[in-house]
């Protein structure tokens, strides 16, 4: 059986792994996500910090705080997650030299004084996630009669993240 905290440890694990989310503001623009990337100030999962250009669309819509939601797929598609929280413009010069790495300087010529850079803090508070045990034993269980639905029940959970 899994538990919400396993599912919960599953997801920060493949998130920080993994690190592409599609990310976008609650009831602007129908909720399209962009795809961004993740970046983690150690072990800490109370943020999602997020590089980005003040021309995106995203953070032109941001303004200084707003209620944005992730979606997130793991590379081997198994496990889903939509996250929930408020996202913040947070250009804190410690925490962009703290975060700063070849890839983000390859997307801003003036560095990390680029008039254009704009750091985020995604600050997730629940999500739903969802396990994909789609596997072949799976498959033959269903052959066989079994329920999928009662294999899949602790296979999801609202869990709240902060």
């Amino acid at each position: 059986m899994t538990s919400p905290a396993d599912l919960r440890e599953k997801l920060w694990k493949s998130l920080k792994s993994d690190r592409t989310l599609m990310l976008g503001l609650a009831g602007v623009d129908e909720g399209h996500g962009q795809p961004m990337t993740a970046q983690f100030d150690g072990d800490d999962t109370r943020a999602i910090w997020i590089f980005t250009s003040r021309d995106t669309d995203l953070a032109q819509a941001l303004g200084a705080r707003h209620e944005a939601v992730a979606h997130f797929i793991d590379k081997g598609h198994d496990l889903f997650a939509t996250l929930h929280g408020d996202l913040v413009v947070d250009n804190d010069p410690a925490m962009i030299d703290r975060l700063w790495n070849k890839w983000v300087a390859a997307w801003f010529e003036g560095g990390k004084s680029d008039p254009k850079l704009l750091l985020l803090r995604f600050e997730p508070d629940r999500a739903q996630i969802w396990l994909n045990e789609n596997s072949l034993f799976a498959g033959v269980k269903m052959l066989l009669g079994a329920d999928p639905k009662k294999d899949f029940a602790d296979k999801t959970a609202e869990v709240r993240l902060n």
